[in-house]
């Protein structure tokens, strides 16, 4: 259970680097990062059969998207972390090491490519986007810096004492 939560926070922590970047790049370079209401607003939609939509901004709102979009956003992070400790091995909470973390992150950009942009109408990698390429790329890079932070999480987290 130990690994778990530790893994857990590393997923959070991680999850936060990446919305600390999303935050950077908009006031930088302009450049939005995902809604997560749109999040909520797709999931919202699975219980009633719903998974595809012609396009999730124009479907129907939910009831609680918003908290709904940005909980999945960290339940999501703390689900990858846990995968990616499942294939490193708890060991590598104690020596973590940085290619592996980055390549989990990369990996990791395989949920919205070919789950979360079909659902949402908008096509396998952003086909159906006026600028799939940018979307890819954006997608890439945001997915890469959830990869850095499982790296800087879990070196923080055993720099405090709390792994190994």
């Amino acid at each position: 259970m130990d690994i778990v939560l530790r893994t857990a926070m590393i997923g959070i922590g991680a999850t936060l680097i990446m919305d600390l970047w999303a935050m950077v790049q908009k006031r930088l370079f302009n450049i939005p990062s995902l809604n997560y209401q749109l999040v909520g607003r797709w999931i919202g939609h699975m219980p009633s059969g719903k998974f595809v939509h012609h396009t999730i901004i124009q479907a129907t709102p939910v009831c609680g998207e918003k908290p709904m979009g940005w909980t999945a956003h960290y339940i999501i992070g703390i689900v990858f972390a846990l995968l990616f400790i499942y294939i490193m091995g708890p060991e590598w909470l104690k020596q973590p090491t940085f290619l592996p973390a980055l390549a989990m992150g990369i990996f990791s950009v395989v949920a919205p490519l070919f789950l979360m942009q079909p659902g949402f109408g908008f096509g396998f990698a952003a086909s159906k986007t006026p600028q799939p390429n940018v979307a890819r790329r954006r997608s890439l890079i945001a997915h890469s810096s959830f990869g850095i932070g499982i790296y800087i999480s879990a070196l923080i987290l055993l720099q405090f004492g709390t792994l190994g």
